[in-house]
Formats: structure tokens, C-alpha cells, sequence
């Protein structure tokens, strides 16, 4: 480890030096998707930033415990947990299928996603519906302190008796009395003693799909429950670091906090990170804006809003340009940039091998190490560190077209350094390396508008042509035959 790691906790809204609970186990937990429909751009955002946080902590040399949960029960419709019908159960009753038939699609897709887009799989990938019982003892605990109180079959989290000791907003730097003054009145609000209280526990209608059997009669738990439940179940009652977006600090994260205090007397994580939101264009992406697209969407290029479509590791490439903390904007314009440098870093990372030696250096890799530690230790600025890498890249280059030296000590620390960072760290794969059948493909397909031409079918050959160059490859005709190339 060349330097101290920092990062910035939403806790404390600052900078803090990471200091591990116990050593070098970490522990972290990231709040995982409802599987209800396709993960959108903003989760992916959120799970690639997490992504190179456990990349980097296990490069330092940490033992990560990396939990991340799969929600599959208990998500109502109101964020705020206690309003609306369950997202899964909704979307089970209009499909006409069971809802663990919804759980499973959308977990798949979401593993096809997380996995196209090159990220490590967690530690632990818990469910709700897997950790019900957990649910139930914890309701149990907090009931026992006096925290929560039981109403007709639902179990609600008193947060005007637990402020009174514990400043509930210690998350979101909010005071109570904003909160009421702020908050609209929410689904079951004339069985609660306080606005702001929230169910840990919700008794089920009878024809409620999803719901089981505890001492307060057939219910569900409370979507801020399951994640108090696994991250004490597998990381314990204090564990290191607390991820997930920043849209979870109000509520979700708020409500967790509280959840744990009034269980085990202590906050859960030491360190809170949170992940900023995408825009389009320099708007909010949503739904009712037409501005939202999906992962697969952008890979495409099908949606009205996009130019052409990007391959998974330029749209990787373009969210680690941004610092995970800052709003990340989507536009046509960004992303061919992105594209352009994604190539060529990609470019130089190829010549490294065949890199040529020599006697004497004009190169200082160490120098050049340090400064991508320095990035990465201020609260993973990979912005920065893509910046030290694009260096690394002209030095490359440079020695390649024999404009500068590099001796054999030197050369060997750039190999490891830009491979290390450019791989193992940011997560990032060369695509065009990555497919071995590539050459194959494409002469076949060159194949086919050579006989295409030879019928005369001028049409068909300009169309291959044409659609070749739409995905990035240029073909290039002469005496000898045609020839393509990567554009």
C-alpha cells in the first residue's frame, strides 16, 4: 500500500482515513435491486462504482466481504415502504405468473447485466424471502426495547420515541421537525402514532401473493427491514462500509440506522458511500421524461436519444471517467468521447508486450505508480487515475515509436502497473482481444459481399459495407482483396 486510503463518509460529510474494524477483513454491504423489471442505467452506475471499491480494497490487499442482497419481497410501491402494493406482486398479477417466477427472470437479467459489464459477483448475494425468520427476530428485538409498537397485525417503528434519545437524521443531516413539516401523509397513517413512523412489519391482505406466518399473524416484512436483518446476519452488529445510491439516504438508509440502534445500540457501518444520479442531456433520467434507457438499449443504439449504440466496456469506461460522487450526464457527444479514448487506451495497452528495452531510461515509473495511489486513495477518484493511465499511454506509445527509452526495471514496473490499474482494478476488458472469433466473423462476412459482387448485387454489397462501418469496422477493397479494420 503506497499511501493511506481516504474516502468520504456521508456520515460525517467529510473525508475520513479508512481504518478497518478488524484488519484486514472488511466488511460491506450494498444494497442490492428489487427484481421486478430490468435493472436500470442508474443501478448499474451504482454497482460498477461498487465494483471498483472491492476491486481496489482487495488490490490493497483487504480480505472484502462483499454483501450485496436481492430484494424479492416487500418493496411497496411508496419508497417510503408503507404505501402501495408490492412491486413484485403487481407485476406477478398483470403477467399472470407467480411472483417468484417475476424474482427469477429479473435475477438472471440482472447477473446477465452485472456480468456483461465485467463486475465481480459478491461475496454473499442474499434474499429477502431467504432471510424471513432473521426479519421476524429483529421486529422482535426492537418491540422488546419499547421502539416499536404493534397495531392490528402491523408492526411500526416509533421514530418521535427513538429521536428523543438518537437523533434519527444523523444520515441526512435533516431535524426532525423539517421532516414532519416535509413529509406527505403515507399509506396505513391512521394506525401509526407519528407521521414519520414506519412499518417493520405489515399485516397482508388475504389476497396478498406474498406473505408468512408470525407471532403478529400472516405478513411481510418491511422493505428497510431485510437489509438490517442480513447485514447484522452476515457482517455483524458494526461492520465497515454501507453503499448503495444516494436516493437511499433519506429513507431507506435513514430507517436502517434507526433499525440497528434501537437493536444493537450501535449504527451499523462506519463509513457510508453513496453514489450519485444520472442525467440525460442535463436532465433527471425517468420514465415520464422519455429519457431513460435501459443497459441494453444503450449497447444497441436502439432508442431515439442515442446516436448509435456503445459496447459494455465504453459505457464502463465512461462511468468510471466520473467521479462516483458527482452527477454522471449521458449524451451522445460524451459517450463518442469516451469511445474514442476507451480505443485508445486499449491501443497502447496492446503494444505493451512488444515493447522494445534499452540501456538507459527517460522514464520514471515509480513516480507514475504513486500518483495512480494517490487517485485511488482520494476516495477512489477514478477520473484522476484514468488521467495517470492516458500518461502511462503516451509514454507507451512514445517508446514505441522510439521517441523515448525505457530500460528493463522500468519496463517490467509499466507492464504490471498499467495492466494492474487498467484490468484488475478498473474492471476493464479489451473487447476486440476478448473475441478470438472476431477475424473469423468478419471474413465470412466479407466473404459473403465478395460474391455478392461477383453476382452484381451491388445492393447487398453496399449494405454489408455500410453496416460494417455503422459498428465500428472499416472494409477496404485493392487488387489483393479486401481487408477490414477497427475504426
Amino acid at each position: 500500500m503506497k499511501q493511506n486510503l481516504f474516502v468520504y463518509n456521508t456520515l460525517t460529510r467529510q473525508k475520513e482515513e479508512f481504518k478497518p474494524l478488524n484488519a484486514p477483513h472488511v466488511g460491506m454491504y450494498v444494497c442490492g435491486p428489487t427484481v421486478y423489471s430490468d435493472v436500470h442505467l442508474g443501478n448499474c452506475r451504482t454497482y460498477i462504482s461498487f465494483d471498483l471499491i472491492f476491486r481496489y480494497l482487495t488490490h490493497l490487499g483487504y480480505k472484502v466481504r462483499y454483501v450485496r442482497n436481492i430484494t424479492d419481497a416487500g418493496h411497496l410501491e411508496g419508497d417510503a415502504g408503507d404505501e402501495g402494493e408490492d412491486k413484485i406482486s403487481k407485476k406477478a398479477k398483470i403477467a399472470q405468473l407467480e411472483p417468484m417466477e417475476i424474482v427469477q427472470k429479473y435475477t438472471v437479467d440482472f447477473h446477465e447485466v452485472m456480468s456483461i459489464f465485467n463486475t465481480l459477483p459478491p461475496s454473499i448475494e442474499p434474499t429477502a424471502t431467504g432471510h424471513i425468520i432473521e426479519q421476524i427476530e429483529l421486529v422482535k428485538q426492537i418491540l422488546a426495547k419499547g421502539l416499536a409498537y404493534e397495531v392490528d397485525g402491523s408492526v411500526y417503528f416509533d421514530v418521535e420515541k427513538y429521536n428523543s434519545t438518537t437523533d434519527y437524521g444523523i444520515l441526512s443531516g435533516r431535524n426532525l421537525e423539517d421532516m414532519l413539516n416535509n413529509t406527505r401523509d403515507l399509506g396505513g397513517q391512521e394506525q401509526k402514532r407519528g407521521k414519520l413512523d414506519f412499518a417493520l412489519w405489515i399485516k397482508a391482505k388475504p389476497e396478498h401473493l406474498m406473505q408468512w406466518p408470525s407471532p403478529w399473524g400472516m405478513g411481510f416484512p418491511g422493505w428497510h427491514l431485510e437489509c438490517s436483518a442480513m447485514s447484522h446476519k452476515y457482517l455483524g452488529e458494526q461492520f465497515d462500509i454501507h453503499g448503495g445510491g444516494l436516493d437511499l439516504v433519506p429513507t431507506h438508509h435513514t430507517n436502517e440506522i434507526a433499525q440497528n440502534v434501537a437493536c444493537c445500540g450501535k449504527s451499523p457501518a462506519r463509513y457510508w458511500i453513496h453514489t450519485n444520479m444520472l442525467t440525460v442531456n442535463g436532465q433527471k433520467m425517468s420514465k415520464s421524461l422519455g429519457n431513460s434507457f435501459l443497459p441494453h438499449e444503450l449497447f444497441t443504439g436502439d432508442h431515439s436519444l442515442l446516436d448509435k449504440g456503445y459496447s459494455p466496456m465504453t459505457v464502463r469506461f465512461f462511468m468510471l471517467q466520473a467521479h462516483y460522487r458527482s452527477t454522471l450526464d449521458f449524451g451522445n457527444e460524451a459517450m463518442e468521447a469516451s469511445e474514442k479514448g476507451f480505443k485508445r487506451l486499449m491501443a497502447s495497452v496492446a503494444l505493451l508486450d512488444g515493447l522494445k528495452q534499452s540501456a538507459t531510461t527517460d522514464v520514471d515509473v515509480e513516480l507514475l505508480s504513486n500518483r495512480c495511489y494517490e487517485a485511488l486513495n482520494d476516495d477512489f477518484n477514478s477520473p484522476v487515475l484514468i488521467a495517470e493511465l492516458f500518461e502511462a499511454s503516451r509514454i507507451i506509445n512514445s517508446v514505441n515509436d522510439g521517441k523515448m527509452k525505457i530500460d528493463e526495471v522500468n519496463l517490467q514496473r509499466l507492464k504490471i502497473l498499467v495492466k494492474t490499474f487498467v484490468f484488475d482494478v478498473l474492471g476493464l476488458k479489451d473487447e476486440q482481444a476478448a473475441n478470438d472469433d472476431l477475424p473469423k466473423l468478419l471474413s465470412f462476412i466479407v466473404s459473403l459481399r465478395s460474391e455478392a459482387k461477383v453476382n452484381h448485387d451491388y445492393a447487398t454489397s453496399d449494405k454489408i459495407r455500410q453496416g460494417l462501418q455503422q459498428i465500428g469496422f472499416q472494409l477496404k477493397d485493392s487488387k489483393e482483396g479486401t481487408t477490414w479494420s477497427k475504426i
